[in-house]
């Protein structure tokens, strides 16, 4: 008869401090267990007497989400093993001392992510079980197992793309880029927890939460879900956009300085939306939460993005006579600049060759199987044109190559084209270099070099598929192939005659040179042009004229002339958006011809600079001392000063000072002390808003060391 003891478990050591830092997680802190799949973690059972493997069974129970099942891959049972049996749940490795026992658990690298509670069944021989409690621990994706749909092969683009917790997004111009620094803050302690609260409350889940937890092995499966879910179109997402320039009811999407803040009220709130985002902070926040899941993922910004909603592949814009850009009733339009992400997966739910990084935008454009989301599109199958294959590639593909045509528009009609650009479209795509604060163009990897053979045999071969063999060959199409729009008697440049400041006049030059055409190849000619000024939108359109000019030229053949142009800051002081974008449009008219040409130039305006430097080492728990500096350089003072710092290891949460009224040509100097409270490699970020302009940012990379480290 057997007498021994009843197996009692007394104690559980989930060895977190230990298993946190081989899972790369221990910059979520040690306080929970929280490992990736594909790779196995270590525990540590005391029993009340010693484990007896030929008669003490052991039975572990793994489960997430509200019905867990085994059929769905939401709860796992699996016995003590000698020897690891593959790519499944098992429990191994065991050894044992005195009264505990040392086991290691490995999940598979396709199991369901999210929170499971960890159980064992114990029983000896034929007798009853009785279950304990384990505890809980956190499942993510694992980009450093070579079995997980996410794995990257590069230690350094891992650090890059899933460890650093701060970054930069591109902002501006095509040629006035900036780049903002941003807060990531994917490992502040409870980032993970608001990420699988957003997991919970898309629409998906609430239709069916134990099939849409069952989902959550697949990488494909929750981008979408989280691209949908950024945004709050269809549901209670993150970020509520606004593309006005009314922000009194929120914040001013310029105004963030990182994601934390905004997870951080959404999930305080109850999941209400936060008040406002455009493309940079969908963008920003995704990166956060798929970081934080384990997904490797950047963001990218592309300069001149088209929104193609006829998915013609064209894009048309309309000016006047008098060079005024008119807004249009059709939804196209060509954003200054979009951003959105490109997380890196295995695609197997498409042919060979379309692995690696893969398009998703979180900015609520248009619906893709019923709601607001984007992507994956794989960046390889926009290179080549295949926008046949899923998900959202045609958009993604009009997005980056859609031919622009520019129309004179008169008595309400179409009356001549003035320009057709085959190449304005999708301008410096780009993302933060790898290891460094620079920007890297990415756009070779979108398309081939414009202009070449290979980028038109991709166009046609993507026009074909979006628009069928008939649309593919229009008589519109026809028209801009036999128009020769370069065939013109003068060439018109417009340029900076120095570098433009908020503040200041913008001074122009207009570049004028006769050159030979059909019609008039050697004589004098006669020009008006008709210049005009506009505050230009983010989403490309423009508000009313802020300036308007008019220049009478007679021009001799082989002759060049530049003519100095004004744009007083009287006129544009007041009428610009947050953005400070200007475009400046001309229209020259020939009068022998009375055919038209157009010449552009957009300004950006370069806000004051702000200095950002720290006095001596970064410790962690130690003072360090923070110098800001801020000179109002322009003819105005700067109104309702308002500073926020923020940083990741750094700082908790934000720093918040009012400073007030900042006179012209006056220095603000701010010192103040801050104790980092992570080692490693670090980024402060300030922002400065004013009444007189909103986004006026600094930062400062800060490399912390250990506490006591020499």
């Amino acid at each position: 008869m057997d007498q021994v003891a009843t197996l009692q478990l007394e104690s559980v050591d989930l060895q977190s401090s230990r298993n946190n830092k081989e899972h790369h997680t221990q910059e979520m802190g040690v306080k929970r267990l929280t490992v990736r799949r594909g790779q196995p973690f270590h525990l540590r059972l005391s029993f009340s007497r010693p484990f007896q493997s030929q008669t003490d069974h052991i039975t572990f129970v793994a489960e997430t989400g509200p019905k867990p099942s085994e059929l769905l891959g939401t709860r796992a049972t699996f016995f003590l093993t000698r020897v690891r049996p593959g790519n499944v749940w098992s429990a191994s490795d065991f050894t044992t001392d005195s009264n505990s026992l040392q086991v290691s658990l490995f999940t598979p690298a396709n199991a369901v992510i999210g929170h499971y509670t960890l159980k064992i069944d114990i029983s000896r021989g034929q007798g009853h079980s009785v279950t304990h409690l384990l505890g809980t621990f956190i499942l993510l994706f694992n980009p450093w197992s070579a079995e997980d749909d996410v794995y990257l092969p590069s230690e350094i683009l891992l650090q890059e793309y899933v460890m650093r917790d701060y970054g930069f997004v591109y902002k501006g111009h095509e040629r006035f880029i900036t780049s903002w620094p941003w807060n990531y803050g994917q490992f502040e302690e409870d980032i993970i927890d608001i990420c699988f609260e957003i997991l919970n409350k898309n629409l998906y889940y609430l239709k069916n939460p134990a099939k849409d937890c069952s989902q959550r092995n697949d990488v494909v499966y929750v981008c979408r879900v989280v691209s949908a879910m950024i945004n709050s179109n269809d549901d209670n997402g993150v970020l509520q956009g606004n593309w006005g320039e009314d922000y009194s009811k929120g914040v001013s999407p310029l105004e963030w300085n990182g994601s934390v803040a905004i997870l951080r009220q959404w999930s305080a709130r109850g999941g209400q939306p936060v008040k406002y985002g455009q493309c940079w902070v969908f963008a920003s926040v995704m990166c956060t939460v798929m970081r934080c899941l384990g997904v490797p993922t950047r963001v990218v910004s592309s300069f001149r993005s088209a929104h193609n909603v006829d998915r013609n592949l064209t894009i048309d814009t309309y000016y006047d006579r008098n060079a005024e850009m008119l807004s249009t009733q059709k939804r196209d339009k060509i954003w200054n600049f979009h951003v959105w992400n490109e997380c890196w997966m295995i695609r197997k739910d498409l042919p060979p060759g379309y692995n690696g990084w893969q398009v998703l935008d979180p900015t609520p454009q248009q619906t893709s199987s019923g709601l607001f989301c984007c992507g994956p599109a794989s960046v390889k199958a926009i290179r080549e044109g295949d926008v046949h294959l899923a998900y959202d590639t045609p958009f993604v593909y009009a997005e980056v190559n859609a031919d622009e045509v520019i129309w004179l528009l008169g008595d309400g009609q179409a009356q001549e084209i003035l320009a057709h650009n085959t190449s304005s479209i999708g301008k410096e795509i780009s993302t933060k270099m790898v290891g460094s604060d620079q920007r890297q163009s990415i756009t070779s990897s979108y398309k081939y070099p414009e202009g070449s053979s290979e980028e038109r045999a991709v166009f046609m071969k993507a026009s074909r598929k979006m628009l069928g063999p008939q649309r593919a060959s229009s008589p519109f199409l026809d028209l801009l192939e036999s128009r020769d729009l370069r065939n013109q008697p003068v060439q018109l440049q417009l340029h900076l005659a120095r570098m433009p400041q908020w503040g200041q006049d913008l001074q122009l030059l207009l570049c004028i040179r006769r050159v030979p055409d059909s019609t008039h190849p050697w004589g004098p000619i006669a020009l008006v042009v008709r210049f005009c000024a506009q505050a230009l939108l983010h989403g490309g359109g423009t508000q009313k004229p802020l300036w308007r000019h008019t220049v009478r030229l007679n021009l001799d053949f082989g002759k060049e002339t530049q003519w100095p142009l004004l744009l007083p800051y009287s006129n544009y002081g007041n009428k610009l958006t947050d953005k400070k974008l200007i475009r400046v449009s001309g229209i020259a008219e020939v009068e022998e011809t009375g055919r038209s040409m157009l010449v552009l130039k957009d300004v950006s305006l370069e806000p004051p600079h702000l200095s950002v430097e720290v006095s001596e080492r970064a410790e962690v728990g130690k003072a360090l001392r923070v110098h800001i500096t801020l000179t109002n350089n322009l003819m105005v003072a700067l109104s309702s000063c308002m500073m926020v710092l923020e940083g990741s290891g750094l700082i908790d949460g934000q720093i918040a000072k009012d400073l007030g009224t900042l006179v012209a040509g006056h220095t603000l100097q701010i010192q103040l002390d801050l104790y980092p409270t992570k080692a490693g490699p670090r980024q402060l970020q300030v922002l400065i808003s004013s009444n007189e302009v909103k986004e006026i940012k600094g930062y400062k990379d800060i490399f912390v060391t250990a506490p006591g480290a020499p």
